[in-house]
């Protein structure tokens, strides 16, 4: 007998694409059955239909499914407790100051660190090795990342055989092992700086765009004119990179808001270092109060959305000024 998930892959690599060609005959015999002034403006609807209802089912209807769910107890009551239960356990507190800190390192850190490698690498010859080099950790899913650093970060009481690397290599030189990730606040800082390695890349491949894109012209008369290579920086280079910055300075913040893979792996939120996110996750699957768990999703969406719009505002500003 042959395996049931076999079967149902079997399935979808053949249905999906037949499901997919039904789809294309059937809006071309609508289409051909409409008139021809009514065929330009309902073209576009037909073809988008799958994705909007895709979009319809699977974030639309959970969206306002959570919302509705935010607002019961755990008696099927109308209530506001769960959101004054976020705002009032030491908790969920604790999850809100770490996501602040999150939000301020990992932006400074990725930002900072990605426009300083998009400067230094644009003036090397070996730019496109050094620019993968640093986008490679991207490559890496957050779980895997989370999993190799805490292996590298692994502590074991003095005396006893390190099997982190960082610590096996503190003890070659003589210096005892460091608990990274026991001790708060250090160990939130941590796993920031695990963030920060995967999307540092991230942010150097952007602005390394946005340098190539200044004129050599302006850069060369600037020198030519007796300005330091700091004056063209901080005069010419940093100004016209802003709208890049702030695009990414957004992302980061969204991200930082987002944070949970990587703590759920490393600590899962142990030695004060929760993050809303992940003290979502436990509230559903750990508690199992999917009313507290709706409400911090929803606070979670409310800090999220400003960010996003306030994103695509910017992005639009850029395109039209190109």
């Amino acid at each position: 007998m042959m395996d049931p998930h076999l079967v149902a892959l079997l399935a979808a690599l053949v249905g999906i694409p037949l499901v997919l060609v039904a789809y294309i005959a059937l809006v071309e015999a609508i289409l051909g059955r409409l008139p021809a002034r009514l065929q330009g403006s309902a073209r576009p609807w037909l073809w988008l239909m799958p994705a909007l209802m895709f979009a319809l089912v699977f974030l639309v209807y959970p969206a306002i499914y959570t919302i509705a769910l935010s607002l019961f107890d755990n008696a099927g009551r109308p209530s506001l407790a769960n959101f004054t239960a976020f705002l009032t356990t030491d908790e969920t507190l604790a999850a809100l100051r770490n996501n602040g800190i999150w939000l301020v390192l990992l932006t400074a850190i990725t930002v900072g660190g990605g426009l300083v490698f998009a400067v230094l690498f644009d003036r090397v010859r070996y730019e496109s090795a050094a620019k993968a080099v640093m986008f490679m950790p991207l490559a890496i899913s957050f779980v895997g990342a989370g999993v190799i650093w805490r292996f590298m970060l692994d502590y074991r009481p003095p005396g006893s055989p390190q099997t982190g690397t960082l610590n096996a290599l503190l003890g070659s030189v003589g210096i005892g092992p460091v608990p990274f990730l026991l001790d708060p606040p250090a160990n939130t800082v941590m796993l920031i700086i695990v963030a920060a390695w995967i999307w540092t890349g991230f942010c150097m491949v952007i602005l390394s765009a946005a340098v190539k894109g200044i004129s050599r012209e302006l850069l060369d008369a600037a020198r030519v004119d007796g300005a330091s290579e700091a004056q063209v920086f901080r005069r010419i280079t940093l100004p016209l990179l802003l709208p890049a910055i702030g695009v990414l300075v957004i992302t980061m913040v969204i991200a930082s808001l987002k944070a949970f893979d990587i703590v759920y792996v490393m600590t899962n939120g142990s030695f004060d270092t929760e993050v809303i996110a992940n003290r979502m996750y436990k509230e559903l699957f750990t508690f199992n109060a999917p009313g507290r768990a709706s409400a911090i999703a929803v606070i979670l969406l409310l800090l999220t959305v400003p960010a996003m719009f306030l994103n695509l505002r910017n992005v639009r500003r850029q395109r039209a000024f190109q």
